[in-house]
């Protein structure tokens, strides 16, 4: 019996060395084929489509230097787990780069080469609280051009892939972007018009930002063509644009550049609109031809007032001046995944489906409860619009981005030129030129209903000067929003379609779920409580305001007995509303508590009990022998 029981015992260790054994190899067999299934419902360890095709334009090497103070006493745990999200992520960069992309991971210590070399990339140290210094930032690099990103903050988690995509692409065509201005305002600055004016307006914000990335090349807003460096034209409010004109943006399109519309239907910051008088035409903006050729339609003769986006100006609320949340972006874009708070003013909507071909991506919308609106009654202060508003139940798309192969606006060839003032010389119109009637490849324009938001006083707040220099601040997410718009059309045209990652925090979408049942439960039986007592509350005034001539200080015996009574009720209102708000809170509480239990003992109790039944059924197994 005994050498029975040894043998079993000596089998059961030889089977689970022999278990360990196999699983070990399985492991390393599996850690060196480096294929990975992704699990998650985002697919959030998976690269884009876009991202897979800038590396697989790739024929140079490409050298990534990862920077991570692995050995500082004093990281924070969340840049711990973030450092290995982005060493896991950059594995996957390798893994389908063919062999290109060449990662090295580096422990920047105070005074070591690699603190060095962190500085000569570019990657800044961050400070702690405690005083210590961290890393946490790449620098790309192939042949003599570089790239980095000097720190790769978690608040930009759903931007990583695309701020690692943006650098390889970079680094791989150094050529500084051309970017083409068009604009009926003064975006550029204007000098000095009156004698006694020291300087005149300067540049808008945004335009000096986007001179730091790329050529700014500035075209006159009656421009009749697009000069052929210019890979991205943005356009502003493109006030009584001509059809000469939009033959130009129409070609260049086609030709594959790409294009920003910034439209209004109410210039609010227009020197038009601010001068003019309630009653005057207002300043506006479309570019109706060629919208009218892609299918959409956007409606500079009305603004759009949104209930659930009211803004706060100087006036008071102002339901047509939109304060946009995350829940009007669209969250898996990159242009808005982080843009934050967003402030329109006096927007406008676009309407219509695309044309064959194009693909339309809504990246902002208003919500259900909004409304279009005349913008003299959009100007007028006070509670105008709330008073007459009426709920559309639609969500007006505020800006979208159209992509595809665009056909041209313009099949009969270029228009004539608009007629001459009375004072300049004629010309004899050129022969018509045929000009492109469909793009060869596939090109992007986005269109955003409102000009105001990218202006200084809208975007910025101003800080005042230093050093000759201004000193500004962003008011809200406009600049973010415009900036990344423009960055991710003036790159690699794949950068569009590199999404937006999912965020490692998950919501408890069931557990808030289960709470907001549990409340639901109880908000009438607390509403009733709440009004029982108001009404009791209000009778009580009425008793103690309602005191006959003389009775100064003095009830009468029934209005006495009365005032006990209420006062009573109004005790036991209390009481039960708290009673009831109690139970409310323990009901919450215990749902916590329940579904906390079962992630900790959950698992362990579900093995316990699979071993138990696999003992059970050997022991019957061995007794029936």
């Amino acid at each position: 019996m005994k050498t029975k029981t040894l043998q079993t015992g000596l089998f059961s260790v030889i089977g689970v060395a022999a278990m360990l054994l196999i699983l070990v190899a399985i492991n390393f067999i599996a850690g060196q084929v480096k294929q990975r299934v992704d699990l998650t419902a985002e697919h959030a360890y998976t690269l884009s489509p876009g991202t897979k095709a800038i590396l697989k334009k790739l024929e140079t090497p490409v050298q990534i230097r990862f920077y991570v103070s692995q050995s500082a006493d004093g990281m924070p745990v969340l840049l711990k787990t973030y450092a290995q999200q982005i060493d896991d992520l950059l594995a996957e960069y390798q893994q389908n780069s063919r062999g290109l992309i060449q990662i090295q991971k580096l422990d920047p210590e105070p005074d070591s080469d690699a603190e060095d070399s962190a500085k000569l990339d570019g990657v800044e140290p961050q400070p702690l609280s405690n005083g210590e210094r961290i890393y946490l930032g790449l620098s790309v690099s192939q042949l003599d051009q570089k790239e980095a990103v000097p720190f790769l903050s978690p608040e930009r988690e759903r931007l990583l892939e695309y701020d690692i995509s943006r650098a390889i692409a970079r680094v791989t065509t150094p050529d500084k972007p051309v970017i083409g201005l068009l604009s009926s305002l003064p975006v550029t600055g204007m000098p000095a018009t009156m004698p006694m004016q020291e300087q005149g307006e300067p540049a808008w914000v945004l335009i000096e930002e986007l001179k730091r990335d790329y050529t700014i090349q500035q075209l006159e807003p009656n421009a009749t063509a697009i000069p052929d460096d210019v890979g991205l034209l943005l356009v502003i409010h493109p006030k009584a644009i001509s059809e000469t004109t939009q033959y130009a943006l129409d070609q260049f399109l086609l030709r594959g550049g790409k294009l920003i519309a910034f439209l209004d239907p109410l210039a609010a910051l227009d020197a038009q609109t601010a001068s003019s008088q309630f009653g005057a035409p207002p300043s506006n903006s479309n570019l109706d031809r060629l919208l009218k050729t892609w299918g959409v339609t956007f409606n500079d003769a009305q603004v759009l007032a949104d209930m659930n986006y009211v803004a706060r100006t100087g006036q008071g609320r102002a339901p047509a001046v939109l304060a946009l949340t995350e829940k009007a972006m669209n969250k898996d874009d990159i242009a808005t995944a982080e843009a934050g708070n967003l402030f329109l003013v006096f927007a406008g909507v676009f309407t219509g489906t695309p044309t064959e071909g194009l693909q339309e991506t809504v990246l902002l919308h208003s919500s259900k409860d909004s409304q279009l609106v005349e913008p003299m009654l959009a100007r007028l202060p006070g509670d105008g619009i709330a008073n007459s508003f009426k709920a559309s139940g639609t969500e007006y798309p505020l800006a979208i981005r159209l992509s595809g192969k665009f056909k041209t606006a313009f099949p009969e060839g270029k228009p004539n030129p608009p007629a001459n003032e009375p004072n300049e010389k004629k010309e004899e119109p050129a022969p018509t030129e045929p000009g492109l009637k469909e793009s060869k490849q596939e090109t992007t324009v986005v269109l955003i209903g409102d000009s105001d938001m990218i202006q200084d006083r809208v975007a910025v707040r101003s800080l005042g000067n230093a050093f000759g220099q201004r000193l500004f601040m962003p008011a809200n997410g406009n600049l973010a929003f415009a900036q990344n718009v423009i960055d991710q059309l003036s790159g690699d045209s794949n950068l569009i379609a590199v999404r937006s990652r999912a965020s490692s925090e998950r919501p408890f979408t069931v557990v808030k779920k289960m709470q907001s049942e549990a409340e639901a439960s109880y908000r009438s039986k607390i509403k009733e409580l709440e009004e029982s007592l108001a009404d009791t509350q209000r009778k009580i005034g009425q008793l103690q305001s309602g005191k006959q001539e003389g009775q100064r200080f003095i009830l009468s015996p029934q209005q006495q007995e009365e005032l006990v009574n209420f006062r009573k009720k109004e005790m036991e209102a209390k009481t039960e509303l708290k009673q009831v708000r109690k139970k409310l809170r323990a009901d919450i509480d215990s749902l916590e508590n329940r579904i906390k239990w079962i992630d900790i003992a959950g698992m362990p109790a579900l093995v316990a009990l699979t071993g138990l039944a696999f003992a059970i059924v050997k022991r019957r197994r061995s007794a029936a022998r």
